[in-house]
């Protein structure tokens, strides 16, 4: 199948891939858009997996105050280069992150950043519920596990579905932005205030 500019075109708009990686992936997908999509998607990813280890010192406070400012956001987003860190898309990104805190209100950034002590609450609480129905502790062992990544899911911007599309996680959202802006990203911190809210 031929690959016209404008296949090449739709496509570097929906992913904000670069043309020849446009091009590569709907020979490869033959002029399909939506599998060339996953295609770049998936290459994106693996960049981005090679980037996670690269320092990131510039970035910018992403904000956001929501209903008349009763509840408002800071979110530190850092990148690799003040250059990245002006550009639209990172303060897209950085503003995204800002409404999702807001409105799904995580306690951690991720999970190495929950304390051993509630983590061991939950265990309890979860092995509790479990007492008395006569399953092997292997068992045990597997549900616990599981409600623990439920928890995550609750308390973890990273781990939490995103507002915006609820099929693709926090994490997996900075990710992609990683894959299309070239640049490792990370979020160390943010702080979430809700008027008459005490810490």
């Amino acid at each position: 199948m031929e690959i016209t500019a404008a296949m090449v075109k739709q496509l570097r708009d929906q992913t904000g891939a670069g043309m020849m990686e446009c091009k590569a992936a709907l020979k490869e997908a033959n002029g399909n858009i939506e599998a060339a999509t996953t295609i770049l998607r998936k290459r994106g990813l693996a960049q981005a997996t090679r980037k996670a280890g690269r320092s990131t010192n510039e970035g910018l406070i992403g904000s956001y105050l929501h209903m008349g400012g009763r509840i408002g956001v800071l979110v530190e987003v850092n990148c690799e280069s003040d250059f990245v860190a002006r550009t639209d898309d990172f303060q897209s990104l950085a503003r995204e992150i800002a409404m999702h805190i807001a409105a799904a209100a995580p306690q951690y950034v991720r999970r190495e950043d929950i304390p051993p002590a509630v983590l061991d609450r939950e265990r309890d609480v979860y092995r509790g519920q479990m007492e008395g129905q006569n399953k092997p502790p292997a068992v045990i062992g597997k549900i616990v596990e599981g409600k623990l990544n439920s928890f995550y899911e609750q308390v973890c911007l990273l781990d939490q579905p995103s507002i915006r599309d609820p099929k693709t996680t926090i994490g997996q959202v900075v990710q992609q932005a990683v894959a299309k802006m070239g640049e490792n990203i990370t979020i160390p911190r943010f702080v979430r205030f809700k008027l008459g809210e005490t810490a």
